[in-house]
């Protein structure tokens, strides 16, 4: 006689939301929102970096005295540089959310595109995709060089932890060096403005009557953020900043 198996309460209604989870991760829309919403955190995390680098307008003692209070920012709980380490690791899971559902909706793209339709008319939204994967090309190896310059110090000519400013102006003395860096900040603002735009149609806030206000807005963000990076190395090349 057979004998009924016995279900655990709530293993019903515990495997259902993960089942889900899936589900949405694996769809489109839900990668979308995925990117969507990492790229907020990353967006967040650029518009505090742009606001602590225009401390060094104020001087070294301004600069220098935001990143020692920053390394020791709750250290009897985190330990010294605790809470910039747990910001990094949020920063990375980010990162990596951001371009692996980018990687995965690219590829979506291209194989959903008609086979043997090779002559077809540029539009707006396909160049705006090339911008976004090449842009982010660049930022990525940008990201790279700028954490072995400025975080690790092991490519800079002054390379002493805790000297900000003299590390930043060091930096960008070298003319090549901020020439790199004004391109991947002027690919940045890009990436931002049309990041922030799809963002706003992936989370379902654009609206026909929104439209114009939002792409303004994010046109808006991307400038303020990009002459805001473009201020510090563009000082340092003309003599303000020594």
């Amino acid at each position: 006689m057979p004998v009924a198996s016995k279900e655990l309460p709530g293993a019903r209604a515990t495997a259902a939301p993960r089942s889900g989870m899936v589900r949405l991760w694996r769809s489109t829309v839900g990668k979308k929102a995925v990117m969507a919403v990492s790229g907020a955190g990353l967006l967040l995390y650029v518009i505090a970096h742009m606001l602590a680098n225009l401390k060094i307008f104020f001087g070294a003692r301004s600069l220098d005295g935001y990143g020692h209070w920053l390394r020791e920012l709750a250290a009897p709980v985190f330990g010294y540089e605790g809470v910039v380490w747990i910001a990094r690791a949020g920063l990375l899971a980010c990162v990596l959310l951001h371009m692996t559902t980018a990687i995965q909706l690219a590829r979506r793209a291209r194989a959903a595109r008609p086979i043997g339709y090779r002559h077809r008319r540029p539009v707006q939204g396909s160049y705006s995709a090339r911008t976004m994967r090449w842009g982010g090309v660049l930022i990525a190896l940008f990201v790279v060089y700028h954490v072995l310059d400025i975080t690790a110090g092991v490519v800079n000519p002054n390379g002493v932890p805790g000297q900000d400013y003299r590390n930043v102006t060091a930096s960008f003395g070298r003319w090549y060096v901020a020439v790199f860096y004004m391109l991947a900040v002027t690919a940045l603002g890009f990436h931002i403005r049309h990041g922030m735009w799809s963002a706003f149609q992936s989370l379902g806030i654009s609206t026909a009557k929104r439209r114009r206000a939002l792409r303004a807005i994010a046109l808006g963000v991307a400038v303020v953020i990009t002459a805001g990076f473009l201020s510090v190395p563009i000082a340092v090349l003309t003599g303000v900043l020594t």
